[in-house]
């Protein structure tokens, strides 16, 4: 079960993390310390989020639309950042869908139902409602709900997230090296553009 993260304690943290960032001055800026990616052969994007986060809402459109023109040679992965008992919830969520192979079923719903019919989706119980009711079988998703793989995945988020420094949603990391984001960037179109830029960038590098 994820520990509760005090206020002083989420002080510290992002304190820290914020060490481990140089700016460019480009809409990004690098990891001090890159770290290692799953696909050495690609260009790896991962995309750090919250459903509950609405600046996350209203990336998603700009971001579905990018990934239609993914190029080949680029990895994309989410990974839910998780600072309090809450995101973690929604994180579990994401954590279940991607287990069960229906990220495409209910990822757009689930930024649906909390941010516009503002339903909590943070119990077992109600999670599962929300998952039969998107043809997901009642015992697979309380199986996956509760395995140990997903408890896993919970207890490694909050290292991961403080791993590339991350202090905000939506944050892009590219290949291991660089961090953009709205405001990094200016603007969440902008983000695709620099996202775009340093795939490029690493593409050629590589």
């Amino acid at each position: 079960m994820l520990k509760k993260i005090t206020q002083a304690s989420l002080f510290v943290l992002l304190l820290s993390c914020s060490a481990l960032l140089r700016a460019e001055g480009s809409g990004y800026e690098s990891l001090t310390s890159p770290q290692p990616t799953q696909h050495p052969d690609k260009v790896e994007v991962i995309e750090f989020f919250w459903y509950g986060c609405p600046h996350c809402y209203s990336f998603e459109p700009e971001l579905t639309k990018w990934l239609k023109t993914l190029p080949k040679n680029v990895e994309f992965s989410r990974q839910p950042a998780v600072f309090n008992e809450t995101w973690g919830k929604h994180a579990k969520a994401y954590f279940v869908a991607e287990a069960l192979g229906v990220v495409d079923k209910v990822h757009a719903d689930l930024f649906d139902a909390i941010q516009n019919k503002k339903e909590k989706l943070e119990t077992e119980e109600q999670l599962a409602k929300f998952f039969t009711a998107r043809g997901v079988d009642a015992a697979q998703f309380h199986e996956t709900f509760n395995a140990f793989a997903i408890d896993a995945k919970m207890r490694q988020a909050p290292a991961i997230a403080a791993r590339y420094g991350i202090t905000g949603v939506p944050t892009i990391i590219i290949n291991g090296k660089y961090v953009t984001s709205g405001p990094l960037a200016g603007s969440h179109e902008k983000m695709i553009d620099v996202i775009n830029d340093l795939i490029k960038k690493e593409s050629a590098a590589k």
